[in-house]
């Protein structure tokens, strides 16, 4: 019933729903046209230990192998993957890459998951960046996955691990060519339309009601009694 009934109303006031409807429509069109394009890019680097393994053999003036500090654990893959996300998700290195925090381009780089947990639960590094255009989120990309070499490189540098055990980087997806993502304009565009949707029905009831109102009144001042309005006689 109350389905039916709003229905009806719609449909009486229709000069005034349909041209708040049409202007909402308007209004969203302009809001996904003013939202910049956003294009995402990925790539993923895997850890693996070298053909050598992860230590040297024993030599006669070495009482112990020599060993990649970063690879003496059952998990030393995940550790030096974990360690390596760390550092690339730091504000400052990425405000040197060209992704600062809060700026246009949003870097993000994990393991494939984003709980703090799980971050050392494999030798994988996902990378990804959205950013304004297509060459900027793939340049991004590029340019830290370079960087994640580089880390690499100077930590194994800080525990004197041997050359020979240095971990291997493999580029398993190099950065893709991105891709819009048409979320970000219509996610904006459709909460525009829904509020104009809402704005619409508003109007059409509130036309209602100013009818009803005004009818009210025009039938209570019809059946009002006239008084009885007579000359007063002059006394002499």
């Amino acid at each position: 019933m109350d389905f039916w009934r709003t229905v009806l109303v719609l449909v009486r006031r229709w000069y005034v729903v349909v041209p708040v409807f049409v202007l909402s429509i308007g209004v969203a069109f302009a809001v996904y046209q003013s939202v910049p394009p956003v294009y995402l890019s990925n790539a993923v680097i895997a850890l693996t230990t070298p053909t050598t393994g992860g230590s040297l053999p024993y030599r006669k003036d070495q009482p112990n192998p020599e060993i990649n500090p970063l690879l003496n654990s059952d998990r030393g893959l995940s550790l030096a993957a974990s360690l390596l996300i760390a550092a690339l998700n730091a504000p400052d290195l990425a405000t040197q890459l060209g992704a600062p925090p809060g700026g246009a381009v949003v870097l993000d780089v994990n393991n494939g998951t984003t709980n703090v947990e799980n971050l050392a639960n494999g030798p994988f590094v996902y990378i990804s960046a959205e950013a304004p255009s297509a060459e900027l989120a793939q340049g991004i990309v590029a340019k830290v996955s370079r960087q994640a070499r580089a880390e690499l490189r100077k930590r194994e540098l800080q525990v004197r691990a041997p050359i020979a055990t240095y971990i291997v980087m493999t580029d398993v997806v190099p950065a893709t060519v991105p891709e819009a993502q048409q979320g970000r304009k219509s996610r904006p565009a459709l909460i525009a339309l829904v509020v104009g949707a809402m704005s619409a029905l508003t109007a059409g009831f509130a036309a209602e009601s100013f009818a009803v109102a005004r009818r009210a009144r025009r039938e209570a001042a019809e059946q009002a009694p006239v008084e009885d309005v007579r000359p007063v006689e002059r006394v002499h």
